[in-house]
């Protein structure tokens, strides 16, 4: 049987998505059902209607969006790198390693007023040096591991890694001064409360800027599941490419957790999902992996808003709870399938 064409075959998701982004929308203080959320994105509704909307809600859905593309392309290339189902930004210590980063850019250079000594526009490029030292880490300890097993022993370095940079993000919160625990703490648990459309702008660019590379290496990404001598034979410069892809990875996981905090489970379950019900060699596996990531984390958001009201919960500790039943039906579903 002919694979469908991959636009049909995401399908599925993209209507997900714009149901959650239309329902998320409407949910808040000021509860508006679907017919007012589609008047205010179309122009047409009330002016209050479309300040909500636009200004209040909008950006915290779009943020929402782009991190868990940004989060979910990090899992399937790091998937591809290391060969290994388990891979993750957050499982191999980069997404803790970007938190870590941030958190020692808040310790450096805030006030005892709680302001910023330096502009936020640094921010970035603390997680971005922060995820690219942990990462290049992993690699680098992995590598001169002469054992066997290396997929494993990747896992096993990334593991004790993550939990370095938890606890020194938990050491700069305890010796530093109160004010700066609250700030910290967002990076810990991962959220999307304070999106404002500049963030949306800063982490659309990334995106943006990256995604040229994607498409010109989708080859590459799809030839590197082979295993080593398979992968070698169709002549992909195997250890260029890991590293070249390895930084991609390491890219995306900073800009999303520069905006968004440390936000797991994403990286690791989106990939399994666009592998079993897209295929990992059919056009647009990369595209279904994005998609599924930003409806997760947008599904975990809006949950997060309204569990406990009037308390909205971080999106980072809700990713878990939707993501982990769902990576276990995952896993038993999988062995029905072959990509």
């Amino acid at each position: 049987m002919r694979a469908l064409p991959a636009i049909p075959r995401l399908l599925p998701v993209l209507i997900a998505l714009l149901a959650v982004t239309v329902a998320a929308a409407g949910i808040g203080s000021s509860f508006m059902p679907p017919e007012r959320v589609l008047a205010a994105l179309a122009g047409h509704g009330s002016r209050m209607d479309e300040v909500i909307v636009w200004t209040l809600r909008l950006p915290r859905i779009a943020l929402a969006v782009l991190a868990g593309a940004a989060l979910a392309l990090a899992g399937a290339l790091l998937q591809r790198v290391v060969r290994n189902p388990m891979a993750s930004p957050s499982i191999l210590g980069i997404t803790d390693g970007a938190a870590m980063g941030v958190v020692l850019f808040l310790w450096l250079f805030s006030d005892q007023a709680n302001n910023l000594t330096v502009s936020i526009h640094w921010q970035p490029v603390a997680a971005i040096l922060g995820a690219a030292v942990f990462g290049c880490l992993v690699m680098v300890l992995a590598s001169a591991d002469r054992g066997g097993n290396k997929p494993l022993k990747i896992i096993l370095y990334g593991i004790a890694l993550a939990a370095l940079a938890k606890a020194a993000v938990t050491l700069l919160i305890i010796v530093g001064p109160v004010y700066r625990a609250s700030q910290a703490l967002t990076w810990l648990s991962g959220s999307v409360g304070a999106a404002h459309w500049q963030d949306v702008l800063a982490l659309g660019a990334g995106l943006i800027a990256i995604a040229p590379v994607l498409v010109l290496q989708r080859l590459t990404v799809r030839q590197l599941a082979l295993d080593p001598q398979s992968a070698s034979l169709t002549g992909v410069p195997l250890e260029t490419a890991q590293f070249g892809l390895l930084g991609v990875a390491v890219f995306l996981t900073a800009i999303a957790a520069a905006h968004v905090g440390a936000i797991g489970f994403v990286g690791l379950v989106a990939p399994h999902a666009a592998r079993i019900f897209h295929g990992q060699f059919r056009p647009g596996f990369l595209l279904s992996a994005a998609l599924t990531g930003s409806l997760l984390v947008l599904a975990a958001d809006t949950l997060a808003r309204i569990v406990a009201p009037p308390l909205e919960l971080p999106a980072g500790a809700l990713t878990a709870l939707v993501g982990a039943p769902l990576f276990l039906y995952l896993l038993v579903k999988g062995r029905q399938y072959h990509a």
